[in-house]
């Protein structure tokens, strides 16, 4: 805070966008909040405590790093981890009641060697993304019987819809989950989910999924315009100088030239704090108006066109709300989830309610 620079988190939002969610989507039984990635950039416990608050009953992370970073505040709340864990910390997962993803059948094997009792594993199927997954019947079916005459507890299976908004694909891999599947019960499986925030949003649900997944939904940004889902997310600094400039340029490799005369607010954030220097040529709000980023944006301060009405210490809104972030992520050629992800650890969280 010393920096005058820092996102402001509105928990209380966060809380509502999964009641919201949970109540247009109210016929699941399992709904996981996607944590990762420091809940998307929005970091600390309190955000995953106003997540469950808001109703999911089990989270998700990527890495087990993640897992047992929340396991140092609850103990309960059912955690999977959605990366494969390297099999000699397996044992950490036991300790700390960590569901495992298996996605290959020849780590399943190894897996097996030591058949860890009461493990709880769900299988990824891969039905498109071609990421992480088991990708054939013959390898899904072998997976579900050698769980099953193991020790371990096949809890629950999964795919990943990888372009939610097109209906014909997202159509497609749910037909292909269905066939990959058809030789197992998926009835003896408890947890189905196969949907994240926009595949929950556009396709009605699957009979026998009982499971889906929140992310980007929670922060109030999912690619489906819904005015119901509120900003959570905000990056504030503060005027550090105004520089006068007549005829110069302003900044690294002189690629920005004031002609005649302007005003050039000097502002404390720049690339190492996630402002990358693609951001040159956007707007931030000073006032409630919008003034253009210029020049080379530097490792700590980025310099914006001004005029008279700024004042040093005048709020700098780096980022204001989820039309904003949309703005920024077109400026940027990127999506809402990468605005948002790359705004770094050294920006302080301050959290609101």
């Amino acid at each position: 805070m010393f920096r005058n620079t820092y996102v402001e988190i509105n928990l209380t939002n966060i809380k509502k966008n999964v009641q919201t969610f949970i109540k247009k989507y109210h016929n699941y039984q399992y709904y996981f909040g996607v944590v990762k990635a420091d809940s998307y950039g929005h970091y600390n416990i309190l955000t995953i405590k106003n997540i469950i608050d808001g109703g999911c009953n089990y989270l998700a992370v990527s890495s087990l790093d993640e897992a047992l970073e929340i396991r140092k505040h609850l103990s309960n709340i059912p955690i999977l981890c959605l990366e494969t864990i390297n099999l000699q910390y397996i044992h950490l997962c036991l300790k700390y009641n960590i569901t495992i993803t298996v996605s290959n059948i020849d780590y399943l094997k190894e897996l097996l060697k030591n058949d860890y009792h009461d493990l709880k594993i769900h299988l990824k199927v891969d039905t498109g993304m071609n990421r992480l997954g088991l990708r054939s019947k013959e390898d899904i079916t072998n997976a579900y019987n050698l769980i099953n005459q193991s020790n371990m507890f096949l809890e629950g299976i999964y795919t990943h819809m990888h372009d939610a908004l097109n209906k014909e694909e997202t159509n497609k891999q749910f037909k292909k989950f269905e066939e990959l599947t058809s030789d197992i019960d998926l009835t003896k499986i408890p947890i189905i989910h196969l949907t994240a925030s926009d595949a929950t949003m556009n396709y009605p649900k699957r009979p026998y999924a009982n499971g889906c997944r929140l992310g980007i939904v929670m922060y109030g940004l999912q690619d489906t315009i819904d005015n119901d889902f509120l900003p959570t997310f905000s990056l504030y600094s503060k005027v550090l100088q105004i520089n006068k400039v007549t005829n110069e340029t302003v900044g690294y490799t002189s690629n920005y030239k004031v002609n005649g005369t302007s005003y050039i607010a000097v502002i404390p954030i720049g690339y190492a704090d996630g402002i990358i220097r693609k951001n040159t040529g956007r707007f931030v709000y000073i006032n409630n108006k919008k003034y253009k980023i210029v020049g080379n944006i530097c490792m700590d301060m980025l310099f914006v066109l001004v005029d008279k009405d700024v004042k040093i210490g005048d709020t700098v809104t780096i980022i204001k709300d989820i039309d904003h972030i949309r703005e920024i992520a077109k400026h940027l050629d990127t999506i809402n989830y990468e605005v948002i992800c790359m705004v770094g650890k050294r920006v302080p969280r301050i959290y609101v309610e």
